[in-house]
């Protein structure tokens, strides 16, 4: 399947995967943090919006630094990705780029061990998936498979890090602390 249009039907079966997928990793991440739902309560209750705390950021360890720092500019390549035409030199440009900077943040996530004391987290599945899938999503796109490239992809951006986003300001995390602790 090389077209680049979808009929309605497909689309809509496609979003509801999406949708589904996204509500499994919910659901995954609900699990997880279910015995600190009372603190977490707690500190969404006290948010206090600011500027990013710079101390706090520069006083990280150099992985999480690199994780962050190129989670944002994935976040913000995909995010133009998402809105631009596809198929064009711009395209392919920024995704490749994109590719470099998911396969950074993977990668560097294999070192932040800090919220399981050391060891890996739930959320680490993540980076197996995306290490995983996004090869073989660039695949896809070499071989001219733009429904699977696209669906893959979409799922990257939107499961991997709208979701991871949200997870990284979840209150108590770092990133809560830097933005509304």
């Amino acid at each position: 399947m090389s077209s680049v249009s979808q009929t309605p039907r497909r689309a809509w079966s496609d979003a509801r995967r999406l949708a589904a997928a996204m509500a499994g990793v919910a659901g995954v991440v609900a699990v997880a943090l279910a015995g600190k739902l009372d603190a977490i309560v707690h500190l969404g209750l006290q948010a206090r919006p600011h500027a990013p705390d710079w101390g706090l950021l520069a006083s990280l360890p150099p992985a999480i630094k690199l994780h962050v720092a190129a989670a944002l500019a994935a976040l913000a390549v995909g995010a133009a990705l998402m809105v631009r035409r596809k198929g064009l030199a711009f395209h392919r440009t920024a995704g490749w780029i994109w590719v470099g900077l998911v396969s950074v943040v993977a990668g560097s996530s294999l070192f932040v061990t800090s919220l399981n004391h050391g060891r890996f987290s739930v959320l680490h599945l993540f980076t197996g998936w995306t290490l995983i899938v996004l090869p073989l999503a660039v695949t896809w796109a070499r071989r001219h498979q733009v429904a699977r490239h696209r669906r893959t992809m979409m799922g990257l951006f939107y499961g991997g890090f709208a979701l991871n986003l949200f997870i990284a300001f979840i209150p108590g995390r770092t990133m809560w602390a830097a933005f509304f602790g």
